[in-house]
């Protein structure tokens, strides 16, 4: 009931601040002034004043008791072991994946690898396409074919 007074009451005021807004030929921004002041008695008949008020109290006697109780510090707990859990599977899936790869390779090889191929983590190849080499070069001008890259530029850009 008192809700509902001051609910009243509120868009009330706001609506004679619009009247004297109006008074004065300002009459958009007595239209936006009776927009807002016509809120509070809207929010309260679609009842969503009750509702913010009840959301408020729930949140609140959450935090009380994750402070207070010692079952939800424990749900956490849990929570977080369900994470850790999941994300261990995630990794051992992919170890797996390249212990499978590992004893193709050996089976296609012949035998076991020896050395430090063995030990060493295999690194996924690229998948894109190589980069193409201009025409004209030959096998001998790879060493110098970045340093004729990098003049063709510089003459691009006038240097």
């Amino acid at each position: 009931m008192l809700t509902a007074t001051v609910c009243v009451a509120l868009s009330g005021a706001g609506l004679a601040v619009a009247l004297l807004t109006a008074w004065r030929r300002r009459f958009r921004r007595a239209t936006r002034i009776a927009a807002l002041a016509l809120l509070p008695i809207g929010l309260y008949e679609a009842g969503l004043i009750t509702l913010g008020g009840k959301i408020g109290s729930a949140v609140g006697s959450w935090a009380a008791d994750l402070v207070f109780k010692p079952t939800v510090w424990a749900g956490f707990a849990v929570l977080a072991l369900a994470v850790v859990l999941y994300v261990a599977t995630r990794f051992g899936d992919a170890k797996q994946v390249t212990r499978a790869e590992r004893k193709a390779a050996q089976a296609s090889k012949g035998g076991p690898a020896i050395g430090a191929a063995t030990s060493a983590p295999q690194l996924s190849r690229s998948k894109t396409a190589p980069v193409a080499r201009p025409k004209g070069r030959s096998g001998a001008d790879d060493a110098l074919s970045d340093m004729g890259d990098i003049e063709e530029i510089l003459k691009k850009h006038g240097i």
